[in-house]
């Protein structure tokens, strides 16, 4: 069994320093990883970096996170992700890390995502040149997740999650004014799982929404934007499926191999 902790949307600033350390520190007891999914800091300041970087520096875990739109804010994105590399984290965009949980390997690409929306009501790539960046912009977010699952799945991982900030499904807005979905998410990176496959797939972004969902593959999406879930954390214990050999199936590409059971995490 694989216990996964996860949580995004923390936005944290030097006023916040120390909040979620102590929810952080029983990771050990309850825990494999932790991923953090965008929207660390408030507006992407390398204070407000050092800050997340001190709560999730030496943690009994592995940390995996991506990036979300408030990362971006002050233009240092890349800075923010190097503050946080320097303390030990993993920080993804349009790649993966492959780790080693008690004998499993465990597989987290990551990606920010961007907007676009849903299948049926989304925008298209076509007319002016602002509108084509817009979605050519999600749709290399899409492809390098996609490639990163693929990658991970060919490198031996037993176990697969989509980590990313924008939502791949509209399940998990719920709660959400309508006319904004095509800004918290696209239809795009929930095909991308589901051709690729993965056993879970965690966003943040949308504070109002709802923490289930799941992709049309099969996939179960978790919104662990922590409005959302209300705590520093919560956990997701995935457990293999058997197949008629009685080991774990993992010949089904696109199907969920590992049946996600949520478990609430520690208080804020």
């Amino acid at each position: 069994m694989i216990r996964v902790a996860a949580v995004g949307d923390i936005h944290l600033g030097p006023g916040s320093a120390g909040l979620l350390r102590p929810a952080f520190d029983t990771l050990g007891e309850c825990a494999d990883l932790l991923l953090l999914a965008g929207d660390l800091t408030r507006h992407g300041t390398l204070d407000e970096a050092r800050v997340v970087a001190a709560e999730a520096a030496g943690l009994p875990v592995p940390v995996v996170a991506v990036l979300g739109n408030h990362d971006y804010q002050s233009d240092r994105q890349e800075a923010v992700a190097e503050e946080l590399r320097s303390a030990g984290l993993y920080v993804l965009e349009g790649d993966g890390v492959l780790l080693d949980i008690g004998g499993t390997p465990v597989g987290i690409a990551g990606t920010k995502g961007f907007c676009g929306g849903f299948a049926g009501r989304s925008a298209s790539e076509f007319g002016e040149p602002e509108m084509k960046s817009f979605l050519r912009s999600t749709r290399a977010s899409a492809e390098s997740l996609g490639r990163a699952l693929r990658e991970l799945r060919e490198a031996g991982s037993a176990v697969r999650i989509a980590l990313t900030h924008y939502s791949p499904v509209p399940d998990t807005l719920a709660g959400e004014p309508r006319e904004i979905y095509p800004f918290l998410g696209s239809y795009l990176l929930a095909e991308a799982m589901d051709e690729e496959g993965a056993d879970l797939a965690v966003h943040g972004h949308a504070h109002l929404g709802t923490e289930h969902g799941m992709t049309a593959g099969g996939i179960q999406v978790r919104n662990v934007a922590m409005p959302v879930i209300g705590q520093a954390f919560s956990v997701y214990h995935l457990s293999p499926h058997a197949s008629a050999d009685g080991s774990p199936d993992g010949s089904h590409r696109g199907a969920p191999r590992w049946a996600p059971v949520a478990a609430r995490g520690a208080s804020r």
